[in-house]
């Protein structure tokens, strides 16, 4: 037996957390959630987004080290937003029947290779090429984490470990933009890349510690498709969280090239970028005090204005410090929003929850792959004053379906 995978797939009911007679939180089959596991977790998914986020600050310099325009740098970056999504239900169902951590393993090994090929990348087809790949990798990392704690904690305090993670996943997007944008400015772009590669070889022995927890023996190879599928609240979910990664997401990635744009550096624009991250963890550690004492509802509300108000500030200049007051606010409405709507995600199927995370994962991932790519030709051009106001104006509806749904939703 894989020493990855200490447990036997064992049949055992849902954690009752998810049921709404308000039985049992944990379910008798929960796994206990130490804080070492938290620590691999959070690792995990800090390399994750650190690798997803990296590109950003360095997407002028590498065009101009090999050659290409904006447009052509930037196939790299939504082609791997766009396997990064599209890979969520390949690894979720591989979650679901192989384990969490045995496919957090195999996927950072990958990843590691991965990030090899793009350090030694000799032009710019290879380079997108890997970088595909590296998305398709690191994408069972984030989706693993936040169903390993989904299989491990009860319902009604989940929140708070998964505003953990986000902490994490914060802190990656934050130190892969200061990193990037220092590392490319007086090294090499290539060096980035490699890190990420480094750390994801790591984990994979080191991920060895971290027990599978049980799972439900699997069925029939595509049956966790069918149970969230038949989820009409499944399907509305991912209609928001496909319309946040366009608006937050799909936007954010232009930050840093509309601040380079004004004749800033790549270590500048990274490290205003990065502000993303300082936003997302401050206010990740409000949302943990604020889970059940404020409604669901209230912290989408919240998220939403905050984002609303970025982008506005963007929109209206370009300057260092309204980027600055635009990456925190973003990073604090990510975390107030996302956060919230992520832990509605892991009740909707806890029959295949690790299906229906990473069904989710596919709306998010996807929603900002096409955004960012659609917006690549304004960006090109610099209007950068319309594509801020359209994510101000879109960051309107997509707070109210949220919010409505959320509060209508009784599962």
């Amino acid at each position: 037996m894989d020493p990855a995978d200490p447990s036997p797939t064992t049949s055992a009911p849902p954690p009752a957390a998810d049921r709404a007679d308000g039985a049992d939180p944990a379910g008798p089959a929960a796994v206990p959630l130490p804080p070492a596991a938290l620590r691999l977790l959070r690792t995990a998914g800090f390399v994750s987004n650190f690798d997803r986020f990296c590109i950003t600050p360095m997407l002028l310099v590498i065009g101009g080290a090999l050659g290409v325009p904006l447009t052509t740098v930037m196939l790299a970056a939504s082609g791997y937003f766009l396997a990064y999504g599209l890979m969520q239900p390949v690894w979720g169902l591989a979650s679901d029947r192989l384990g969490r951590v045995r496919v957090m393993r195999i996927s950072l090994a990958g990843a590691a290779v991965a990030a090899l090929a793009s350090v030694l990348a000799p032009g710019a087809t290879v380079l997108i090429v890997a970088r595909v790949v590296a998305g398709a990798c690191f994408a069972a990392s984030i989706a693993a984490s936040i169903t390993y704690v989904g299989d491990t904690v009860p319902a009604a305090v989940r929140q708070r470990p998964l505003s953990e993670l986000m902490t994490a996943f914060a802190l990656g997007t934050a130190v892969a933009t200061v990193v990037a944008g220092v590392l490319a400015h007086y090294a090499s772009w290539r060096v980035v890349f490699a890190l990420p590669g480094l750390i994801a070889a790591y984990l994979v022995v080191a991920l060895r510690r971290l027990p599978e927890p049980p799972r439900a023996a699997p069925g029939a190879l595509f049956a966790p498709f069918g149970i969230v599928l038949r989820s009409r609240w499944q399907w509305y979910v991912m209609a928001v969280a496909a319309f946040e990664g366009a608006v937050l997401l799909g936007f954010l990635t232009y930050l840093a090239p509309a601040l380079e744009a004004q004749g800033a550096s790549a270590a500048l624009a990274g490290a205003v970028t990065a502000l993303y991250g300082v936003g997302s963890m401050g206010a990740a550690q409000m949302v943990k005090r604020l889970v059940g004492r404020w409604t669901p509802v209230r912290l989408i509300v919240t998220g939403g204005v905050q984002i609303t108000v970025a982008f506005g500030c963007a929109a209206a200049d370009r300057s260092v410090p309204a980027l600055v007051a635009c990456a925190l606010l973003l990073g604090g409405g990510w975390s107030f929003m996302h956060s919230t709507i992520q832990s509605w995600a892991t009740v909707l199927s806890p029959a295949a929850r690790a299906t229906g995370v990473a069904m989710f994962g596919v709306a998010l991932y996807v929603g900002s792959a096409v955004a960012s790519a659609v917006a690549a030709g304004p960006a090109e051009r610099h209007a950068y004053h319309g594509l801020f106001l359209t994510a101000a104006v879109l960051t309107v509806p997509l707070t109210v379906a949220a919010a409505v749904g959320r509060a209508r939703y009784r599962g």
